[in-house]
Order: structure tokens, then sequence, then C-alpha cells
């Protein structure tokens, strides 16, 4: 996802992992997105938010997502992980088990 701002950013990630719905949240401070909105073309610095968690918790992270975020439609996507250091991947499960 991308916020408007890297202090958006570090708030939004840092609730997340807080609240267990995300294991970690690398922050690219910078980059430039061109998309049109309302019809309008804009050319915006945001910072670039990639979030790791389980794909059951999707939905939750969504939600909180729209609920902390400035955007009236933030980006929220998901990537599908084909394959991943087993240690990790068991990390981030044990990092968002809470939330079972």
């Amino acid at each position: 996802m991308t916020a408007s701002s890297l202090e958006e950013a570090r708030k939004i990630g840092q609730t997340l992992v807080e609240e267990g719905q995300i294991a970690c949240c690398n922050i690219v401070p910078s980059v430039e997105s061109i998309f049109k909105w309302q019809g309008k073309l804009n050319i915006e610095r945001e910072g670039l938010m990639i979030c790791k968690t389980r794909e059951d918790l999707f939905n939750v992270v969504e939600k909180r997502v729209k609920e902390l975020h400035s955007y009236e439609v933030p980006e929220i996507i998901a990537i599908p992980i084909t394959q991943g250091s087993k240690s990790y991947l068991d990390w981030v499960m044990k990092e968002t088990e809470t939330l079972e």
C-alpha cells in the first residue's frame, strides 16, 4: 500500500504490528506515483508500505487500514508469496497468531 507521507506510513505500520495484524512493515520512504483521481492527473510523492501477514487476515488488515488512512481510497493489495524461507514464514505465522 502507499501512504501520503513517511509519518503516516510509520503510524499505520506500527499500529498494525502492535495489534498483531501484520508481522512486519517495510517502508520505502519515497516513491513517485502517477495516477488519475476524480478525472485529474496527479503526480505525487508517497511512502510505499510492504506489509507481511497471512492471507486469511487480509480483510482484517484492510478494515483497519481504512480506519487509519487519510486517503478516501487507499491502495490495499495482496501479492501472493509462491515461495519463502520456512523459518521466515513460520515467524510471520507466529507473530500474527493472536488474531486466530
